[in-house]
């Protein structure tokens, strides 16, 4: 009979596991999971976990969804995938026509991609090879301080989390950063990124940011005015804004999209993560009909966007994500996400008594609790996630910085449970 035991045996006879020391799996033993079901993740042995992280910020309706599995079985009975170049399907132009609805005029094409990375990597060349095409070497991209765009080279590239990124800084792109809004006051990261724009002007091909959240920056935030100061500076400098919302996308922040907060549009949109509900991977890059035509031309001239992936436009993934559309069409989402929002906010309170927080906040479904008084050493965010396991709550904090970003469908009770655990655990730190 399996048990957790052997499954990890066999896992770690064969299986290297992303960001982590394979070490630590020699004293912290990993969670074999063996089904899901709404926010609860069942192991080997019986135990539950509320997955109080949406599984790496994925899953929103939950896991093993009846409504979304069952649209998976029904694209899975015509079509599972058909290479996209030179083909297409119904699903994909659904899901297209759909995201084109959803968003302003200026975001009127997709480009499907199949993971966040990814879907940076698009932003990146596409606008590169914009300027490129009219004649415009502009080789500069600007981000913010303390940001994470994903870990493939360019994404890194334009990232500043030095985690992941210092290792390989000899072999990456050229990228600037400026201050981040979430790190420093309004007007000194504004000043901060003209700078940057004068110092480098003409180069600049493009500004990368993620919106409201710097999400694996120890989930750092900072107000919409500062988004839409920025998009106006942008503008008069003719440099292009990628908006990554590959975490933040699909209503996390509280509207469907976080940049819809600063009512402006974004030049590029990058989505992923709960597109599909946490299903399957998929990601696309939405930008205006100006940027494509740039692109449209005669084979020979040398102007087409020549990157492909062999599971773009997936259809398997496609009806995923059409899905997880349906039920932001066929049910009040964002408006039943306010009242948790409030209950979370609510919550959080009582963490403003503990001697060892340093700060709480909060932006519409995601709330933080920071930590002081502890060094990298100490691993305090590693104590809390085993104490949260032990007492069947999934938390997975970033360094000291613990977090809660759960399901759409999670009840208040279990809202509660997964706030206490965590007030627990720090209180007994």
């Amino acid at each position: 009979m399996l048990n957790n035991r052997i499954m990890r045996e066999r896992d770690l006879a064969k299986i290297w596991h992303p960001c982590s020391q394979m070490k630590d799996y020699e004293t912290l033993p990993f969670i074999p999971i063996k089904c899901g079901k709404g926010v609860y993740l069942e192991d080997f042995d019986g135990n539950r976990y509320i997955d109080a992280i949406s599984s790496w910020w994925v899953n929103l309706f939950g896991h093993a969804n009846p409504y979304i599995n069952n649209k998976i079985r029904e694209q899975l009975e015509t079509l599972e995938h058909v290479i996209f170049a030179g083909f297409t399907h119904e699903a994909g132009i659904r899901l297209a026509e759909r995201l084109v609805g959803l968003t302003p005029k200026g975001l009127d094409k997709v480009f499907f991609a199949d993971n966040g990375s990814s879907a940076i990597e698009v932003a990146l060349k596409m606008s590169f090879q914009y300027y490129k095409n009219q004649g415009e070497l502009r080789d500069i991209y600007i981000s913010l301080e303390n940001s994470y765009h994903g870990e493939t080279m360019g994404a890194l590239a334009v990232g500043d989390v030095s985690l992941y990124k210092e290792i390989y800084k000899e072999i990456l792109i050229s990228t600037v950063q400026a201050k981040s809004p979430a790190l420093v006051n309004e007007d000194e990261a504004l000043e901060s990124m003209e700078r940057l724009l004068k110092e480098y002007q003409d180069r600049v091909c493009a500004v990368v940011i993620e919106p409201l959240v710097q999400c694996a920056g120890g989930m750092a935030m900072y107000d919409a005015s500062y988004i839409t100061k920025l998009k106006r500076l942008l503008e008069r400098y003719g440099v292009f804004l990628i908006a990554d919302e590959i975490a933040v996308g699909f209503g996390r922040t509280g509207s469907m999209f976080a940049f819809e907060q600063a009512e402006i549009v974004p030049d590029f949109l990058c989505l992923s993560k709960g597109i599909t509900g946490g299903y399957l991977p998929l990601s696309v890059v939405m930008m205006s009909d100006e940027v494509y035509t740039a692109f449209y031309c005669d084979y020979l001239e040398g102007k087409s966007f020549l990157h492909s992936h062999s599971y773009s436009g997936n259809a398997l993934a496609c009806a995923a994500a059409n899905a997880t559309l349906d039920i932001f069409e066929n049910e009040p989402i964002l408006e039943k996400n306010r009242e948790k929002i409030e209950l979370l906010s609510s919550l959080m309170e009582r963490f403003k008594g503990l001697k060892n927080v340093k700060e709480i906040r909060q932006k519409g479904f995601i709330g933080t609790i920071e930590l002081k008084g502890y060094d990298t050493s100490q691993r305090v965010g590693l104590k809390i996630y085993k104490y949260a396991l032990e007492h069947g709550v999934l938390l997975r904090p970033l360094g000291n910085v613990i977090y809660f970003m759960p399901p759409y469908i999670i009840s208040d009770n279990e809202l509660k449970k997964i706030v206490d655990v965590a007030y627990r655990a720090i209180k007994e730190l």
